[in-house]
């Protein structure tokens, strides 16, 4: 018996508002994708964004967000003048919402996957010399116990390539000074163990011995660096103790927390250390993400060039 046309358009939902399913997708990128707090942030923003582009040319269904609308999105994002990179980050943001409603069962192809963002080139890291960071690590310490907590925070810093997030909310349980390693707490709560070297490790010691203890006044904390009010540094703190100690080195370019993460990376790996053992270490997700370390300049080629090639040699 064939239905009739009354019975065929009910079975139909007239409308699938993209709204409904945005709480549901928050949950699926909190629980089952573990994203960092900045970076779920970062996409709720996004999103947002995305849901007032659509607001604004009265598209609420989700099947009628086809790759031209999506790809006006881009466009506008252009014209008020976002960055490539973040325009990049919208549209990671936005794919991954199509691709959760996919998976869901609301629509059958993800309109997204033909858009590319527009392509830029990727900056190398800036880093400092190996000079640059002895100079900085190696400064004549001064009777403060902050002094001791800073170069132990800087040691350990580049020790390990942590990020300032992770150092400074490193915890006492997580530091194994009698091995040499220190367990460190990424994005998405991912944990990975560190070595950090004999330089580190005695920095540190000698900061938890008296320093740590004199800034504390018998108060507790579990955070390794502490501040003289006993609360742990902020990174805004960190930052200008980095400057300080850079400018009393007299080193010129004056290096950001991230810089001296770059610099461990790229000595690394200048002095032989595989790939992977250095996406460990920074816990990188995606190894695409480290080879950015693997780059060498041009003055570096040439002096392997003029040394290893053959008809570079005199001949006799």
């Amino acid at each position: 018996m064939s239905r009739g046309p009354e019975e065929s358009s009910a079975s139909i939902p007239e409308q699938l508002p993209l709204a409904s399913f945005i709480e549901r997708y928050w949950d699926h990128v909190r629980i089952e994708r573990g994203l960092s707090r900045n970076t779920l942030l970062a996409y709720q923003r996004d999103v947002a964004a995305f849901q007032r582009y659509l607001r604004d040319r009265h598209v609420y269904d989700v099947r009628e967000m086809v790759p031209p609308l999506l790809a006006g999105f881009l466009d506008h994002l252009h014209q008020a003048g976002l960055a490539s990179s973040s325009r990049a980050r919208a549209l990671a943001a936005v794919r991954s919402l199509f691709r959760f409603l996919k998976q869901e069962g609301v629509i059958t192809a993800n309109p997204t996957v033909s858009l590319r963002s527009a392509s830029r080139a990727r900056r190398l890291p800036k880093t400092l010399s190996p000079e640059e960071v002895t100079r900085l690590l190696d400064l004549p310490s001064r009777p403060l116990p902050e002094e001791h907590r800073d170069r132990a925070m800087v040691e350990v810093l580049y020790a390990a390539g942590v990020r300032v997030s992770e150092l400074i909310s490193l915890r006492v349980d997580q530091c194994n000074l009698d091995v040499g390693y220190v367990g460190i707490t990424g994005k998405g709560d991912k944990q990975r163990v560190v070595p950090i070297g004999r330089p580190a490790v005695e920095a540190l010691q000698a900061y938890l011995l008296v320093a740590r203890p004199a800034l504390l006044k018998q108060r507790s904390s579990r955070y390794v660096f502490v501040s003289r009010r006993g609360t742990p540094l902020t990174r805004q703190a960190f930052w200008k103790l980095l400057r300080a100690r850079a400018q009393r080195a007299g080193i010129a370019r004056i290096p950001s927390p991230h810089m001296l993460r770059h610099s461990f990376a790229t000595h690394l790996l200048q002095r032989g250390a595989d790939l992977r053992s250095v996406q460990a270490m920074l816990g990188h997700a995606d190894i695409a993400t480290t080879q950015i370390y693997t780059h060498v300049d041009s003055s570096q080629l040439k002096k392997v060039h003029t040394a290893c090639f053959p008809r570079n040699r005199s001949r006799g």
